[in-house]
């Protein structure tokens, strides 16, 4: 049996601003609002349903590039501003990591989730 993700819903304060930003950073298409989302699709066809929510804590998220597509979007990270760190949990600004082989990064979007870049699992 084959089980695929098909989306997820991304809570956020601004669903527009925060998918925009996102698809600016990693180079992918924002669709036109549906009811109450603003998607954002994968190269695998999964989407990022943003969502206008209050309360929510953030959440992590974390999509795996080739190495020719970490350069370009890190180097529209490092355009734009965005602050990056090499860990999750915030302490190292401004690294990258290289890890399992690859190399990753974090950075916050506008809602404050944790975005991952990386260009090998972690396996």
């Amino acid at each position: 049996m084959a089980v695929d993700l098909n989306h997820t819903i991304v809570p956020s304060r601004d669903k527009r601003a925060s998918a925009e930003f996102l698809g600016k950073i990693l180079g992918l298409k924002v669709g036109k609002d549906w009811g109450p989302f603003t998607p954002v699709e994968t190269a695998n066809g999964v989407t990022l349903d943003y969502m206008e929510a209050h309360g929510f804590r953030p959440i992590h998220y974390c999509f795996i590039v080739s190495e020719p597509e970490f350069d370009e979007i890190f180097a529209r990270v490092r355009e734009q501003g965005v602050t990056y760190w090499a860990d999750p949990g915030h302490h190292t600004p401004g690294e990258i990591n290289k890890l399992y082989g690859g190399r990753g990064f974090y950075f916050d979007d506008p809602s404050g989730h944790n975005m991952e870049v990386i260009t090998a699992p972690y396996s």
